[in-house]
């Protein structure tokens, strides 16, 4: 067993190592240019919206008030008259990402901490590269994947960009897991 105190460094190298990559596969790589559509006459949409001054937050529509609601006929009306939309509305301007850059951060701080937690439970100092390999990098896999998935078989998410976020996470955990195999306490 390691305790945490031995896992300071790969717990925060692994997290800036996966920083730099996130941006890399973010801002540099084509690879997420593709994830979201444009609305035809977006000028119209937003000019629709506009009056409503939607504060952020998460919406439905149309939005049952009750189980019962669900069951009257005007909502199902609502339903098959549609459109059926889940929005986040945000703040607005131009809005600076250094908080959320400075979120996704701590995020992997606590991702990596979680992984050299369930790794230092199960391995002894001295354990060999594969194995800390092995659990550092199925519990940052679990972290920075599966629980995406939620968003497609609920919310209806495209699962084109879940399938890709997954695949980010799994690049994500397979470095933290190198990270901690190479830097695992002797």
């Amino acid at each position: 067993m390691v305790g945490m105190s031995g896992l300071y460094v790969p717990i925060v190298l692994s997290a800036v190592i996966v920083f730099v990559a996130s941006s890399i596969v973010h801002m540099v790589l084509p690879w997420h240019k593709s994830d979201f559509r444009s609305v035809p006459d977006e000028d119209k949409v937003l000019d629709a919206l506009r009056p409503f001054n939607l504060a952020p937050g998460d919406y439905m529509l149309p939005k049952p008030q009750s189980m019962a609601d669900l069951k009257s006929p005007e909502f199902k009306q609502k339903l098959e008259r549609g459109p059926k939309v889940v929005m986040t509305v945000m703040p607005n301007g131009a809005g600076g990402m250094g908080t959320s850059l400075v979120q996704w951060f701590i995020y992997l701080l606590v991702v990596s901490a979680f992984s050299g937690y369930i790794a230092g439970r199960a391995l002894p100092a001295g354990a060999n590269y594969l194995q800390v390999f092995r659990f550092a990098g199925a519990s940052a896999f679990l972290a920075y994947s599966l629980a995406l998935w939620q968003m497609s078989i609920w919310w209806r998410r495209s699962w084109t960009i879940t399938i890709k976020s997954t695949i980010d996470g799994l690049l994500f955990a397979l470095l933290t897991a190198g990270t901690f195999g190479w830097l695992w306490p002797r």
